[in-house]
């Protein structure tokens, strides 16, 4: 099954704005972007397809990787602020703490974007527009795939542990409260044990070794906040003796490749998509915003619900 949701559309590429717009000809459009970090193949694929988009688009990109560090990420901004770039858009490692440095970009007359998370701020007109995911529905998605389960198997007991994302970022918060929402009303699916694996790999195996170490087989679901903290748990699972996709029931986000692959070999159910290639509707609202046009608020991308079953017919259309 699939989802979808409304899409940006209907902005001039950057060719149009040179054709008709002499100063865009003179002077392409510079845009200061901070990237969290690199600690996922989403976030590897988000970062690929906003400089693809922006080269294509002929924008300067000034790029600058905050390593999952918030203090890394308001240095950048205060440099692209120091610079005069057109439009500083940015992936907050997390919600609170902004205030300050966007103030500053307002009072430099410097728009910002939000990708992919949000902010939590006083003043929202700290911020132009955000482009990204549904990170409630997300969680949502991930725990209604998991109720219709239930449903199909009424003898078998869910007990579940979470691997959330980072502390304080919007996708951990949302995608935990999504889920939480769905199971409520659910009395067969109990939640034992959540706790951060902050979106990578290596840290999703270790709290897994953890979980099954306090709660041993008691577990019957995982639910990643990410598909790479998933495919480390699958390696701790598997380690301990126990059947990933079988005996654990595997629930994550993010639709990479790498959890395509966990599913083609029995290892991973569902997986919910989020879908990381926002540069080309980075670029559209960026150019749109310099020309002075009107942006939404909230730009929703496109995205999908993979489970297991699909996995064969879907894995080659993957492009992350």
């Amino acid at each position: 099954m699939r989802f979808t949701r409304r899409k940006f559309l209907g902005v001039a590429t950057a060719a149009t704005f040179a054709a008709t717009h002499p100063a865009f000809a003179a002077k392409p459009l510079t845009i200061g972007f901070s990237q969290v970090g690199a600690e996922s193949e989403w976030r590897t694929a988000n970062t690929t397809s906003i400089k693809d988009a922006a080269k294509k688009a002929g924008v300067v990109m000034k790029f600058a990787d905050a390593q999952q560090r918030q203090e890394n990420q308001v240095k950048a901004i205060r440099s692209f602020i120091a610079q005069r770039v057109d439009i500083i858009a940015f992936s907050p490692v997390v919600e609170s703490g902004w205030d300050t440095v966007l103030r500053e970009a307002k009072a430099a007359k410097i728009p910002v974007i939000l990708t992919d998370r949000g902010v939590k701020v006083a003043d929202p007109s700290l911020y132009v527009t955000l482009l990204g995911s549904d990170f409630v529905e997300e969680g949502r998605r991930a725990a209604r795939w998991l109720v219709e389960h239930a449903k199909k198997n009424p003898g078998r007991a869910y007990n579940i542990v979470e691997l959330q994302g980072t502390v304080g970022s919007a996708p951990a918060i949302d995608r935990k409260a999504g889920f939480a929402e769905v199971i409520k009303g659910e009395p067969r699916l109990k939640m034992l044990r959540s706790q951060t694996g902050d979106f990578t790999r290596t840290k999703g195996k270790e709290v897994m070794e953890a979980f099954l170490k306090s709660e041993g087989k008691n577990i019957t679901v995982l639910y990643a906040h990410n598909d790479d903290m998933a495919i480390g748990a699958i390696q701790a699972i598997e380690e301990a003796g126990i059947k990933p996709g079988k005996d654990i029931l595997v629930i994550s986000i993010d639709g990479v490749r790498g959890a395509f692959e966990a599913m083609l070999q029995g290892k991973l159910n569902v997986t919910v998509e989020c879908n990381p290639l926002l540069g080309p509707q980075l670029m559209q609202a960026a150019l749109a915003v310099k020309a002075g046009k009107p942006v939404p608020k909230r730009i929703v991308v496109n995205e999908g619900v993979f489970p297991a079953e699909v996995a064969a017919k879907e894995f080659p259309n993957r492009r992350y």
